[in-house]
């Protein structure tokens, strides 16, 4: 460039107003954007884990924001101009689909642990926007531009560059992104039910499992769901033996402190499914129900109730919707939203199997999946060893 004169160097420049020009300045506001995200997120991240401290979040969910925005609209654009490097832009744009997809078995195998996992992707973040920044300026060195307009392809549109960008998106990228979601579903189903649930081509099945203790009593767990195929109910009722006792989930309300009752009818309407308790039969056998009253919950666990149950009796509007979203979350709610659903219910069935087991040989256990894990534990404390497994299908996919 030494040799050539200053008025064809002028000349050789875009205008301000040109494409060129503009979609070069387009580029560098989202590289200064992923960079700054990266920083910040790490910055927030390292603030978190060393100190508990969130100083950054709020800049950190804006920045996140415009950039993401942006990541969108350049990936977007690689598609309908070949002038944007795509070595340099796809790793970036793709960075934030990519890394909220790989969070996603983290979120499985390590719920306890997402901070740090967090601080991970940060600093793979950081990692991967001064390395293209390095690769783009050819070196370790930071110059403005930091993109120079002179690096972009001089070539603005190409047919076989739109169709090739879209024969991959429709056929590679979308079908291989599905499939994904739909195996780290049955993975995390499989997972958080300890077996108990699994999502199979042609529906969703739940495993019934029979312990048996040196005695000879026996117990069997039938993971059930509100609603379900009409079939199923029916096939599990008939399983019950005549001398069994048959210890019932349900919630009593003996105070009304619930403003709205438990129903999942507007649910099983929409998805052409039945709803447990209008269609189970209970067989030949005793029925007990063993379940606690909605006294023994926190106030902040009947008060969250509510609002849900709100939700399932008028649908879902903008109105509720708003309302989920501004309820305060109190702290540790989690924690003790967990106890009072599970694990006291848990208990106060484990209570009930121990005092029913002088009256017969055979307990029958038609509870939601969600409990299945902790009581196959707690029976197998008092000696009950697994003997056999039968599957049912709960829900049947249409398609097949």
């Amino acid at each position: 460039m030494d040799n050539v004169p200053p008025r064809l160097l002028a000349e050789s420049k875009p205008k301000s107003g040109s494409g060129r020009y503009l979609l070069a300045i387009l580029l560098n506001l989202f590289l200064g954007l992923f960079l700054a995200d990266a920083i910040v997120s790490l910055a927030d991240d390292s603030l978190i884990l060393l100190f508990n401290l969130h100083l950054f979040a709020g800049t950190r969910a804006m920045v996140c924001l415009f950039a993401m925005l942006m990541a969108i609209v350049v990936y977007g654009l690689m598609g309908l101009t070949p002038m944007i490097p795509k070595r340099w832009f796809l790793p970036l744009t793709l960075f934030y689909p990519a890394s909220q997809l790989a969070f996603v078995p983290f979120m499985i195998y390590f719920l306890g642990r997402l901070q740090q996992v967090s601080w991970g992707f940060s600093c793979a973040q950081v990692l991967l926007g001064l390395g293209m920044l390095c690769w783009i300026q050819r070196g370790c060195k930071l110059n403005w531009p930091l993109l120079a307009w002179d690096q972009l392809a001089t070539r603005r549109f190409s047919w076989w560059n739109l169709s090739g960008f879209v024969l991959v998106n429709v056929f590679v990228i979308l079908p291989a992104t599905i499939i994904y979601l739909v195996l780290c579903t049955a993975v995390a189903v499989d997972h958080f039910s300890d077996g108990f649930m699994a999502l199979r081509p042609g529906g969703v099945t739940v495993q019934v499992r029979k312990y048996v203790r040196h005695d000879g009593k026996t117990i069997q767990l039938f993971p059930m769901s509100h609603v379900a195929d009409a079939g199923f109910y029916r096939k599990v009722s008939q399983t019950f033996p005549t001398n069994s006792i048959i210890l019932m989930e349900g919630v009593t309300d003996e105070k009304n402190l619930l403003t709205n009752g438990i129903s999942y009818q507007r649910m099983a309407k929409f998805l052409g499914l039945t709803e447990q308790k209008v269609t189970f039969g209970h067989g030949q056998g005793k029925m007990v129900r063993v379940d606690v009253d909605v006294d023994q919950f926190s106030t902040n666990t009947i008060d969250f109730l509510n609002l849900v149950m709100l939700v399932h009796a008028q649908g879902v509007n903008a109105g509720n919707m708003l309302m989920l979203m501004e309820y305060p979350m109190p702290p540790h709610f989690e924690e003790q939203l967990y106890d009072d659903l599970l694990r006291k219910r848990n208990q106060h069935l484990v209570e009930g199997i121990q005092s029913h087991l002088s009256q017969t040989d055979n307990i029958m256990v038609p509870w939601g999946v969600a409990h299945m894990p902790g009581i196959a534990k707690e029976i197998q404390k008092s000696g009950f060893r697994l003997d056999e497994t039968q599957e049912y299908m709960v829900i049947r996919f249409r398609g097949f």
